[in-house]
């Protein structure tokens, strides 16, 4: 089982007993990770909340790639930018979402990075169909290197978000000319309505998902519990089974024969003195089970 944390690309040091000096920036996102014990994870390349380039040098680039190679078993994932959105019928906001995201895929090429994640965002107006169009066009506009794929996230579905709903995730890439696949996010999930909070629900939404998109395009999980009840399309992550997916539903998934290969990369909050490292000793206790 591959499993890890969403971390910081920061130079500062992990704990305040950190003795090791923090590299930089991008290549301290693997010394964090192996603090957390996880072998794989996300990044931010640079902030989600601003149209900014990631500002990584040449040799922070080969640091980060030797130390990856030598501490990480599993892959990384970078994360796009908040401020993405594919599905847009503005003409401005599409055209910084595919530069933003052109700029990702070149990045992930020189970290060495397999996957680039990112959200259909929302229609905004233009209807699902629409929107969804909207989304394969753009991606189509992208020159993407060899050896890296585009992820799809699975999104809770709030509002005009698309992604939701498996069929929107299969559509995009029926209708795409790029090579796509996806990453299913459990919270987002459930949040859409699909069940994961028991044995049953897990081998159902599964299987579904098998159906509509196929289990081989799944090539990476955001593993989140959720505070929210399942179809409320609200998105707000819970420590690993303390929250309304909870402990069976969350066992449940993480020992699923279809699912155990497939790379997951924790978004979990920091609660009661309960952060990545715990989160992830949970996931390895309920893998044992």
């Amino acid at each position: 089982m591959h499993v890890g944390a969403h971390v910081s690309i920061s130079s500062s040091k992990v704990s305040s007993d950190d003795e090791t000096p923090p590299h930089g920036s991008i290549a301290n996102a693997v010394h964090r990770q192996v603090a957390f014990g996880g072998d794989c994870g996300q990044i931010f390349t640079t902030s989600p909340q601003v149209w900014r380039d990631p500002e990584i040098s040449d040799e922070d680039a080969e640091l980060f790639k030797r130390e990856t190679e030598e501490k990480l078993d599993g892959p990384w994932v970078i994360h796009a930018s908040y401020l993405v959105n594919l599905c847009t019928p503005k003409d401005g906001l599409r055209e910084k979402s595919i530069a933003s995201m052109q700029t990702e895929v070149d990045t992930a090429a020189r970290l060495g990075i397999p996957y680039v994640n990112v959200h259909l965002g929302a229609h905004t107006g233009a209807g699902v169909e629409g929107g969804l169009e909207n989304a394969a066009s753009a991606l189509d506009e992208l020159d993407v290197p060899d050896g890296v794929t585009i992820l799809i996230e699975s999104d809770a579905g709030s509002g005009t978000k698309l992604g939701g709903d498996f069929e929107h995730l299969a559509t995009v890439l029926e209708a795409s000319e790029q090579d796509l696949d996806i990453c299913l996010d459990t919270a987002h999930a459930f949040a859409a309505g699909y069940d994961l909070s028991t044995a049953e629900g897990v081998e159902e939404t599964v299987a579904e998902l098998d159906d509509v998109v196929g289990l081989e395009h799944l090539e990476y999980i955001h593993l989140n519990d959720s505070k929210h009840e399942c179809g409320t399309n609200k998105d707000e992550h819970a420590l690993i089974g303390e929250g309304l997916i909870g402990e069976e539903g969350m066992r449940a998934f993480v020992n699923h024969p279809d699912l155990e290969d497939v790379p997951m990369a924790l978004e979990t909050p920091t609660e009661d003195g309960k952060g990545f490292a715990w989160n992830i000793q949970r996931v390895h206790e309920l893998r044992e089970e």
